[in-house]
């Protein structure tokens, strides 16, 4: 019966740390450098008095005389990068207070004096319901954020994405802009 291929990897391996040899073991390896030992600054009165060091043992590794003892390997980092963009404002999640929502503002032209109304704030999916105009006398400057529709004298412009659109309504010839802010 044949052993599966692991088990022949696992057996070889055993033996070969069984046999005690390392494979590199016919190429010669330098040491590595030490650091000399610490000295004391000023010598204690319990201090034995100089004499001559033992020698080391044959064991230990050292380092030449003259050479000097390895720094520490010194930490580098990376300089920060300078900060070129501002963080992102906060999202907002509710409209403005000074907006009305996705409801329907209804403008009676006969009752309402155009020129003192100049803005709107409009929640995506309102409609702004202009009573008392022709067919094709309202325009818009962004009909992508728009969707309108004309019946019997009445114009609904639903918001349909946020942005700003000017919605311009003529009465007794002159054009009345009103800039409706969609959130």
């Amino acid at each position: 019966m044949r052993e599966p291929p692991r088990r022949i990897v696992a057996t070889l391996a055993t033996l070969a740390l069984l046999a005690g040899t390392p494979a590199c073991a016919d190429r010669p390896v330098s040491p590595l450098p030490a650091r000399p030992p610490v000295t004391a600054a000023a010598p204690s009165a319990t201090a034995s008095p100089p004499g001559p060091t033992p020698a080391p043992a044959v064991s230990e590794v050292t380092s030449p005389p003259d050479a000097t003892p390895p720094s520490p390997p010194a930490r580098v980092r990376p300089p920060a990068a300078p900060r070129t963009t501002k963080p992102a404002p906060p999202v907002r999640t509710t409209p403005p207070a000074a907006c009305l929502g996705p409801v329907r503002y209804d403008l009676v032209l006969a009752e309402t004096e155009l020129a003192l109304l100049k803005s709107l704030c409009l929640a995506a999916g309102g409609v702004l319901r202009i009573q008392g105009i022709g067919p094709g006398e309202v325009t818009v400057d962004r009909e992508d954020l728009v969707s309108r529709n004309y019946e019997a004298g009445v114009v609904d412009i639903r918001f349909v994405r946020t942005g700003t659109v000017v919605v311009t309504i003529p009465q007794d010839g002159r054009a009345y802009p009103i800039t409706v802010v969609v959130v």
